[in-house]
C-alpha cells in the first residue's frame, strides 16, 4: 500500500508548488517580491519566522537528539526569548527607520558601502553552507521514501521549491510558510500519538523506563573548570547565553530573519511576530524532543537495531511503523520544513544580491520591471549553488550540529560589527571591517584547533570583533559618515 502513501506525498508537492504559483500576479515591484509589499499580519510573520528558524535539521535533528541524550536542548531554547527582547529593544527600531529591504543597509547608513558589501557578502556565504546542510537533510528523508541516490532527492527537492520562490517571491514564501508550518506541526502531532500506542502501557511507561536514565533532565547548571565548562554543549550557561547570542545574531543581523521583519507593516507588529514565534518555538521543540524519547523507550524494548546514522531514526519510524496513508502525510509534512525554509533562503540570497551588490554598482537607470527580472535570475543562481552545497554536505556529519556550528562560526564577527554600528559612536568603517576580519579568523581557528562547543561560538566572536573594533578605534582616525545620524 506504498502508492497511497506516496499518492499523498506527490499530491503535497503538487499542491504546494501550484499554491506558490499563485502569487505570481502580486509581484510588481522589488518591494513586492523581497518585502511582500509589507502586507502580511503579524501571525502569518510569525509562524513563517518559526519555519525559517526550525527547518527540516529540527524535525529530524531533534527527536535524535534526545533520543542519545535528554531535554538538555531546551535550555537553548530559552535563549532564544532572549535574544528577542534584545532584538525588540535595540534592533527593530533602527530597521524601521526609514525604508529597508535588508539588514545590510543599516551598515550602510552607519559606517559605509564597503562595509555593507564585507556584511552582505558574509551573509551570502553563511547562508549558501548553512542551506545546503539543510537541503542535504531532506534528501535523507526523500532517499528513504524512494530508494532513491542522494542527487537525485537534492534535484526534486530544490527544484520544486524553485518553482514557487522564482514565480511569488516573499509573499509565496510566507503563505506557504503558514501552510507548511500547520502541516508539519499536525504531522509531529500524529507521531506522537501513534509512537505511544506502539508503546504498551503508554506515556507512563515512557516515564518509568527514561526518567530514571535521567532522559528528562533540562537543565544542567554545574560549573567547572574552563577545559570542561566551555567544551559541554548543553549546559544552562551555554544554552541561555550562547541562544542568546546565536539567535540575536541569526534574527538581528541575518538577511533571512531580517526580510521577515521587515515584511511587517509596522514596528509594533514587527515586534509581536516575534515573540509569539518564540511561543510556538518552545512547543514545538518540546514536543520533537519528547517524541525522541519515545523512540528511544520503543527501541529499547523491543531491542531494534539502530540506523547507521541517527538523524534517520524519526523518518524510518514514520516511513515503517505508521499507518498507510497517515505516514504519507507526516512525510509531507517533513518536506514541507524543507520546502519552507530553502524557499526563504532563495528570497533572501537573492535580496541580498540584487539590493547590496547589483542595483548600488549598477549605473544605469532600470525600470522596476528590470530589476524585477534580474531577482528571479538571482534566485535561480542560487538554486543551483544551494544544490552544489548540498552534495558536499553529504560529508558533514549530523545534520543538526552541523547546520547550527558552521552558522555560528560566522555569526559572531556578523554580530559584532552590527553591535559596534549600533552601540558606538567613533567607531569607523576601516575600524569596523579590520575587526570583522579578525573576528571570523578567530572563529575559525577555535572550530577547528580547539575542543569549544559551538554554543559558545558566537559570544566569543561577538564580543571578540567588538572589543577589537573599539580599540581600532582609537588607531585609525577616521571621519565619521554623515549618515550615521539615520540611525
Amino acid at each position: 500500500m506504498r502508492w497511497i502513501d506516496l499518492g499523498v506525498i506527490v499530491l503535497y508537492l503538487a499542491g504546494i508548488t501550484w499554491f506558490g504559483t499563485r502569487f505570481r500576479e502580486s509581484q510588481k515591484t522589488l518591494k513586492d517580491y523581497f518585502l511582500g509589499g509589507r502586507t502580511a499580519p503579524w501571525w502569518a510573520i510569525a509562524l513563517s519566522i518559526v519555519s525559517a528558524e526550525t527547518s527540516t535539521l529540527t524535525v529530524i535533528g531533534t527527536p535524535a537528539l534526545s533520543f542519545q541524550g535528554n531535554l538538555g536542548f531546551l535550555q537553548v531554547v530559552f535563549g532564544y526569548l532572549l535574544a528577542r527582547i534584545v532584538i525588540a529593544t535595540l534592533f527593530l527600531p533602527a530597521y524601521f527607520r526609514g525604508e529597508m529591504y535588508t539588514a545590510y543597509e543599516l551598515m550602510r547608513r552607519r559606517f559605509g558601502n564597503r562595509i555593507r558589501r564585507l556584511t552582505a557578502g558574509t551573509f551570502l556565504i553563511l547562508r549558501a553552507l548553512a542551506e545546503g546542510v539543510r537541503v542535504f537533510a531532506i534528501s535523507i528523508v526523500i532517499s528513504i521514501i524512494l530508494g532513491t541516490g542522494e542527487m537525485t532527492s537534492i534535484v526534486v527537492i530544490v527544484c520544486l521549491t524553485l518553482v514557487y520562490t522564482y514565480e511569488g517571491g516573499l509573499t509565496a514564501v510566507i503563505w506557504t510558510d503558514v501552510v507548511q508550518m500547520i502541516l508539519y506541526v499536525i504531522g509531529a502531532g500524529l507521531s506522537f500519538y501513534i509512537v505511544l500506542h506502539e508503546i504498551p502501557g503508554g506515556w507512563a511507561h515512557v516515564a518509568s523506563v527514561a526518567a530514571p536514565l535521567g532522559k528528562f533532565q533540562v537543565f544542567d547548571f554545574r560549573l567547572a573548570p574552563p577545559a570542561i565548562f566551555f567544551t559541554r554543549t548543553y549546559s544552562f550557561w551555554a544554552g541561555l547565553i550562547g541562544g542568546c547570542f546565536l539567535t540575536t545574531a541569526s534574527h538581528g543581523t541575518e538577511q533571512l530573519m531580517v526580510q521577515r521583519l521587515l515584511a511587517a507593516p509596522t514596528e509594533r507588529q514587527s515586534r509581536t511576530a516575534l515573540f509569539a514565534s518564540w511561543v510556538v518555538i518552545f512547543i514545538q521543540f518540546t514536543l520533537f524532543l519528547v517524541i525522541g524519547i519515545c523512540l528511544f523507550v520503543l527501541y529499547s524494548d523491543n531491542h531494534w537495531k539502530l540506523p547507521d546514522v541517527p538523524d534517520k531514526i524519526y523518518p524510518l519510524f514514520i516511513w515503517q511503523r505508521l499507518p498507510v496513508g497517515i505516514s504519507g502525510l507526516v512525510i509531507a509534512a517533513i518536506l514541507a520544513a524543507a520546502m519552507s525554509n530553502l524557499s526563504a533562503a532563495l528570497n533572501s540570497l537573492a535580496s541580498t544580491t540584487v539590493m547590496d551588490f547589483l542595483k548600488p554598482l549598477s549605473r544605469a537607470v532600470k525600470s522596476d520591471a528590470q530589476w524585477l527580472r534580474r531577482a528571479r535570475y538571482a534566485t535561480v543562481l542560487w538554486g543551483a549553488i544551494l544544490f552544489g552545497v548540498a552534495l558536499i554536505a553529504r560529508h558533514w556529519g549530523s545534520v543538526l550540529q552541523a547546520g547550527l556550528s558552521i552558522a555560528s562560526i560566522i555569526y559572531g564577527s556578523l554580530l559584532g560589527v552590527f553591535l559596534l554600528g549600533l552601540l558606538t559612536k567613533r567607531v569607523g568603517e576601516l575600524a569596523a571591517m579590520c575587526a570583522m576580519a579578525c573576528g571570523l579568523v578567530l572563529m575559525l581557528y577555535i572550530r577547528f584547533f580547539t575542543p569549544i562547543a559551538w554554543t559558545w561560538y558566537v559570544l566569543i566572536g561577538s564580543s571578540a570583533t567588538f572589543a577589537l573594533g573599539l580599540a581600532l578605534s582609537f588607531l585609525f582616525r577616521e571621519k565619521q559618515s554623515a549618515i550615521t545620524s539615520e540611525i
